[in-house]
């Protein structure tokens, strides 16, 4: 009789500690999707910032060589 009691404890433990670490990997699995989406959000804006500087640049550089070529002639 106790060897029954110590086997239903032990699967009801067992079985409880599944169901902890299928909901532990759940809210892992949430929590690294909103930090990877966090993450690509910031890149994204670093991006488009730093093309923006790199094409009004670019814009000077156009506009200072056609000044140059205006001198020149």
């Amino acid at each position: 009789m106790m060897g029954y009691v110590l086997r239903v404890r032990l699967s009801a433990f067992f079985a409880g500690a599944a169901a902890a670490a299928a909901a532990g990997l759940y809210v892992l699995h949430n929590d690294y999707k909103a930090a990877h989406h966090h993450v690509s959000e910031q890149v994204k804006g670093l991006y488009e910032s730093l093309d923006g500087r790199i094409s009004t640049l670019e814009k000077l550089k156009e506009v200072k060589s056609s000044n140059q070529v205006e001198v020149a002639e």
